[in-house]
């Protein structure tokens, strides 16, 4: 007999065989990862959004429930830039770059190491996880230099150096908390300042100090969250795969051009230093991290050896 509520019943059906299906066919890919080290650069419209960051957060528990290690290193440009203006603390852009004097160097850390770090801490430990927050300065984990930085001269066509004040990059990368991190269900969550070699502090692009630390500790992948589909080609289509290789020729022909080449440039870096493969994958779309771990083709741009 089949009453009038069967439709829902087998339409309810219908929809359990089909998220049973979707965890069926993830089960290889989380045996890949699992007991692997992911660095997650998070940034972007991602962190800026309530609803995404919330899923994002849900996203990296679910890696650690099942095996994974995520490290997640995040930015926080736009809202270094708010509070700069809220104090009125007036910057200028040398090439795009900030300048960062002695006055702006206690406001981004302030926010990256404070007020952002712990937001997204709040935010993973509110999904369930364990998470704790960290600066490079930590255990000495990111041993900055000066930042340097070369554009080119018009009046006498050469290069030229260019201070940027405390804007660094990292020197060296040293784990070892992160190791500790890694034999419990701790999931440590990096801003990206550093300590340079006379105690001073610098603020470190969040995509460089991701790949640095991804190199240092063996990550089988880098995830770099950005506000686009990935690299795409010159009719605007996603690659989805690419070797070194052809990163480099997509450069040299302007395939690749604008702020996307720091991106790759990174990518190939952490790449050629042991990284497994490095994906620019969009972290508009909900459950990007997901989608690009755990499915067959993924939903960004995968950067590997070759």
């Amino acid at each position: 007999m089949i009453s009038e509520d069967t439709p829902d019943i087998l339409h309810d059906r219908k929809a359990w065989l089909e998220r049973a299906k979707t965890l069926s066919e993830a089960l290889p890919f989380m045996r890949h990862f699992s007991d692997e080290t992911l660095v997650i650069k998070f940034g972007g419209h991602a962190m800026e959004s309530d609803d995404l960051a919330r899923l994002f957060a849900q996203d990296v528990v679910l890696l650690r429930q099942v095996g994974v290690n995520p490290v997640v290193v995040h930015g926080g440009g736009p809202q270094i830039d708010q509070m700069l203006k809220r104090l009125n603390i007036v910057t200028p852009r040398i090439d795009g770059l900030r300048y960062t004097d002695e006055a702006t160097i206690e406001v981004v850390e302030m926010i990256l190491a404070g007020k952002i770090n712990k937001q997204i801490v709040s935010a993973i430990n509110e999904a369930g996880g364990f998470a704790v927050g960290l600066s490079g300065k930590d255990g000495q984990l990111i041993r900055a230099r000066r930042l340097r930085h070369i554009r080119r001269d018009p009046e006498t066509n050469r290069d030229v150096p260019v201070d940027l004040g405390f804007v660094g990059e990292p020197a060296e990368i040293t784990p070892h908390i992160l190791d500790f991190f890694r034999e419990s269900d701790i999931i440590p969550v990096v801003a990206p300042v550093g300590m340079g070699p006379a105690g001073e502090t610098y603020n470190i692009n969040a995509d460089t100090a991701a790949g640095a630390i991804a190199a240092a500790t063996g990550s089988r992948r880098l995830l770099m969250l950005t506000d686009v589909p990935g690299v795409l080609d010159k009719s605007g289509n996603l690659i989805p795969e690419m070797t070194a290789a052809q990163v480099k020729a997509f450069i040299a022909d302007g395939t690749i051009s604008g702020g996307m080449i720091p991106k790759v440039e990174t990518c190939l870096d952490a790449v050629a230093k042991g990284v497994d493969a490095a994906v620019i994958l969009d972290g508009r779309i909900p459950h990007a991290v997901l989608l690009e771990l755990f499915t067959p083709h993924g939903v960004g741009t995968l950067i590997k050896a070759g």
